[in-house]
């Protein structure tokens, strides 16, 4: 919103700063932590009242659990709040990425929101049905898919089916273009990242760092995509408006701090659906934008593992009778072994930090 006062640098020069990528995504960062720093104890005072009795706890998971009962959930509102305020003061709302991106954001949040609210309602586990989520997400995903496909073609940049095309990491030319199916495949990557991070978030501060690291790292990567002299120097492909998805992901971060300040052990409030679904559809929609989803397996690599335990553990079972994991997600079965809550997010956070290093290190190797 605030991008149209570089329409007044004529007369005051250092409205020009509006014009930039960098200081917008700064402001956004600092924005965004403000504003859930400054609602968030109203929020959870809200949240705690109406919820009364909280997130429920489930009967099978380790012991040390048990304490956390009575912890409101849909903290993710804070979240979005803090993403959402600052994206429109600072992001360029004409253009289409950022517009599809917070699509999916607030389309998720709302089916997070809405598969909490029965959880605590119901106090069960069994929120939204499954298949039912999933249509919608694929819909939601699809349609920001279609729209953001279309301005890549209509960009001609890199040829008629660029926007339809799968990139390959390592490989400067190599694409395959899929045509209509990209919608498949881009609203694929963007459910299942957003149900990735939705199954790693399980223990205070677990998955809003690797979100943060990851939102870091694409911040960096849309950037460079968006700008043709650092896209050609680094021999990635050229993807011109995708820079201003930097600004966003300022704000996830900043978002992500406010949001940690009050989910640091012992948590005062947790994320719930609403923010784990929102935050991995904003980090696959970013990639499918970029073109970068197969390096975002990399990035996100922690909540690839997180996933793959779950239908390991899922599978095994269902034709063995058995488990491989004393417990999936994976983060509980180092608990059942005896890890501390701390020692499994602060090791988990350092393989983040590691996938993300080596994700960005797919940026030269070509």
């Amino acid at each position: 919103m605030l991008i149209w006062l570089v329409e007044l640098s004529e007369y005051f020069k250092f409205l020009n700063l509006f014009r930039y990528i960098t200081f917008r995504t700064g402001a956004a960062l600092f924005t965004s932590a403000l504003i859930v720093f400054l609602f968030g104890p109203t929020i959870i005072n809200s949240l705690r009242i109406r919820q009364g009795k909280g997130q429920p706890i489930r009967a099978d998971g380790p012991q040390t659990h048990f304490k956390k009962a009575g912890t409101p959930t849909m903290g993710g509102l804070m979240i979005l709040a803090g993403i959402v305020g600052a994206s429109l003061l600072w992001a360029d709302l004409s253009n289409v990425y950022v517009v599809a991106t917070l699509l999916v954001t607030l389309g998720f949040g709302a089916i997070g929101f809405y598969d909490d609210y029965l959880k605590v309602t119901k106090q069960s586990h069994m929120g939204f049905s499954g298949k039912a989520r999933l249509g919608i997400e694929f819909v939601i995903a699809g349609i920001a898919v279609y729209f953001m496909m279309r301005t890549a073609l209509a960009s001609g940049v890199a040829g008629s089916t660029f926007g339809s095309s799968i990139a390959f990491p390592f490989f400067k030319d190599f694409m395959i273009n899929i045509g209509i199916m990209f919608v498949v495949f881009g609203g694929f990557v963007i459910v299942g990242a957003g149900n990735a991070v939705n199954l790693t978030d399980g223990l205070d501060g677990l998955a809003i760092v690797p979100v943060m690291i990851a939102a870091a790292s694409f911040g960096v990567i849309a950037y460079l995509a968006g700008n043709v002299v650092f896209a050609n120097y680094l021999q990635i492909n050229f993807v011109p408006g995708t820079g201003e998805l930097a600004v966003v992901l300022g704000a996830v971060i900043g978002a992500g701090l406010g949001f940690l300040w009050f989910n640091a052990p012992p948590a005062a409030i947790f994320m719930g659906d609403t923010g784990s679904l929102a935050l991995g559809g904003t980090i696959g929609t970013v990639a499918v934008a970029t073109k970068h989803e197969i390096v975002m397996a990399i990035i996100g690599g922690l909540f690839v593992i997180e996933t793959l335990s779950v239908i390991i553990q899922v599978g095994f079972f269902k034709m063995t009778g058995r488990r491989v994991f004393l417990m999936a997600p994976i983060h509980h079965h180092f608990e059942k072994k005896g890890w501390t809550e701390s020692q499994v997010v602060i090791r988990f956070w350092i393989i983040a930090v590691g996938l993300a290093m080596l994700g960005l290190s797919t940026l030269k190797l070509r």
